[in-house]
């Protein structure tokens, strides 16, 4: 399956000055939303309408079985708009059609649980009940929006619902894990994050020294610093040949360690940040080394 999404924004859980930094920086598993826009590209394609949210979700409830998913993720697609999200009605019929699609089409309540998450905090108590009972799913791309969206809740009482669900050995599922709990208030998943510095996956271990960053712990610096550290990263990320040429997922990683650095203010990683801004190839990252800059002083 995000959205690291990510990598998916958090966001949102799934990351303003810099609090909004936090939710900018998160390496949220972008498959959470890129595997559903890829999907669904042709077939919107040939539908364009003004339909609302909650003409969509009469769909999802009754249209035919391949108008469901689709139904589910436009509907998702709409909840980014603060104006739909302003319709206080749609939260309970949401979660309503999202436990009544228990036994539909996965994809239904992949995309339900998106559509969810990006309802304005605080999450109702039937919300998050029936996401908790998702994070059993078999399929893991349902597990993994169920994650996102408890982390995108607000609601600190999901913490001990996630921390069991890391030891997955899914590289996938464990990020976005940390992801949540770096979300999340509270201190009990600081010792969850700081386990996952050790995870054996880069991308589990960056994002979690990026979530014990938006906590405020210093804990990560040591993994931050090699976010910053360009050899490093391109050593560890793998470039696959259907990617879009124009998207850089190595300055993506050192973008979400700076903004890291930002929130953090530590003087460990001044000379990195200083030395990104001056001699990066990336344009992008140069820019990122500077705000950050700015805000370290």
């Amino acid at each position: 399956m995000d959205k690291l999404v990510e990598h998916e924004s958090a966001t949102r859980n799934p990351l303003v000055a810099a609090p909004a930094l936090a939710v900018q920086f998160f390496l949220i598993p972008l498959a959470v939303v890129a595997t559903a826009a890829s999907l669904y590209l042709g077939f919107r394609a040939l539908v364009s309408d003004d339909r609302s949210a909650k003409d969509y979700l009469a769909e999802v409830r009754s249209g035919a079985s391949s108008r469901r998913w689709p139904a589910a993720y436009e509907l998702s697609r709409m909840m980014a708009d603060p104006k739909v999200r302003a319709d206080r009605s749609l939260a309970p019929a949401l979660v309503g059609a999202f436990e009544a699609a228990k036994n539909d089409d996965p994809r239904v309540q992949r995309y339900l649980a998106l559509a969810i998450g990006r309802l304005d905090p605080p999450m109702s108590a039937g919300a998050v009940e029936a996401l908790t009972k998702m994070l059993s799913a078999v399929d893991g791309e349902s597990r993994i929006s169920a994650i996102w969206a408890l982390g995108s809740s607000g609601d600190v009482s999901v913490v001990a619902a996630l921390q069991p669900v890391y030891e997955s050995p899914d590289a996938g599922i464990r990020k976005m894990v940390v992801y949540a709990l770096g979300a999340l208030p509270g201190d009990a998943q600081m010792g969850t994050l700081r386990t996952a510095l050790q995870d054996a996956a880069p991308d589990v271990r960056w994002n979690a020294a990026v979530a014990l960053a938006r906590h405020g712990s210093h804990d990560g610096v040591a993994v931050l610093r090699q976010m910053l550290d360009r050899s490093y990263v391109e050593q560890a990320v793998t470039r696959e040949s259907h990617q879009d040429e124009a998207r850089d997922p190595v300055a993506d990683v050192m973008i979400g360690g700076l903004r890291a650095a930002a929130s953090l203010k530590d003087d460990a990683l001044k000379a990195s940040v200083t030395s990104l801004s001056q001699q990066d190839r990336s344009m992008r990252v140069r820019q990122a080394a500077l705000e950050a800059l700015k805000v370290i002083g």
